[in-house]
């Protein structure tokens, strides 16, 4: 079984972001790979070691730099080889958008008939979780969003999914896809004997031009990107009674 995997290259999680002329600065600001699609390559990585896999192929879409650092992380996890889409457009919803990467990864499935695409349910800097159900409805797929927990064998998977009422436990026939949720597991950190060897693993790199003959170009706009409001001070009280008086006539919540 051949998996594809998703990665992207976002603003590092521990960063404060900053606007700027209405629009997030990436200036001099740390990137890493998507903590959701770094779940999606341990389970990959896991899956080709107990034996149900016999290929992982990483894929971004992103800067020529940039991007490649955050595939040779993957391949430093343990994935096979990567492609890289290169393009110096924004990727954070602003100029690249979900629809296109879905029509990107429909294009790279056709070419290298995986039975499985993970990915992670979301990228923490635009926070759609589009790609996944996209892809599956592109490709006519079944999809599992929000995997909790995996196993399986090269027929069917069955999977824990997470939902706001609890937890659904779902069987898929494959090809499916599958958009992991933090659960799933813990990702591995990439060793130095595996950094090493990872530069040494093949990396297909193509411009995002040569998938000129699909549609994408943006079909949403963004209109305006503001920081958040900063929060007020607390307020020390003395009893419960002044508790209860400041929540139903300040703030009026109760």
């Amino acid at each position: 079984m051949k998996i594809l995997v998703g990665v992207k290259r976002v603003v590092d999680y521990a960063v404060r972001v900053r606007v700027a002329n209405n629009t997030i600065d990436l200036s001099n600001i740390k990137m890493s790979m998507n903590p959701f699609c770094e779940i999606a390559v341990e389970q990959a990585v896991r899956m080709k070691e107990s034996k149900q896999a016999s290929e992982v192929i990483a894929v971004t879409i992103g800067p020529s730099k940039g991007g490649t650092e955050t595939l040779r992380t993957a391949l430093a996890m343990g994935c096979d080889r990567a492609i890289h889409i290169t393009t110096e457009q924004r990727t954070d919803f602003l100029e690249v958008q979900p629809r296109a990467v879905s029509k990107i990864f429909q294009s790279l499935v056709q070419e290298e008939d995986p039975s499985l695409v993970l990915l992670g349910k979301q990228g923490i800097d635009s926070d759609c979780g589009q790609v996944g159900p996209m892809l599956a409805g592109m490709l006519g797929w079944p999809q599992i969003t929000f995997a909790a927990s995996m196993e399986g064998d090269s027929d069917k998977l069955t999977l824990d999914r997470e939902t706001d009422a609890g937890t659904e436990t779902l069987e898929v026939q494959l090809p499916s896809v599958v958009t992991c949720d933090l659960r799933l597991n813990e990702p591995r950190y990439a060793t130095l004997p595996n950094i090493m060897k990872a530069k040494k693993k093949k990396v297909d790199v193509r411009d995002i031009s040569t998938f000129a003959d699909l549609d994408l170009e943006p079909h949403l706009q963004v209109l305006e990107i503001t920081e958040p409001p900063p929060r007020q001070a607390g307020v020390m009280v003395e009893s419960v009674d002044e508790l209860v008086d400041k929540l139903q006539n300040e703030a009026k919540v109760i």
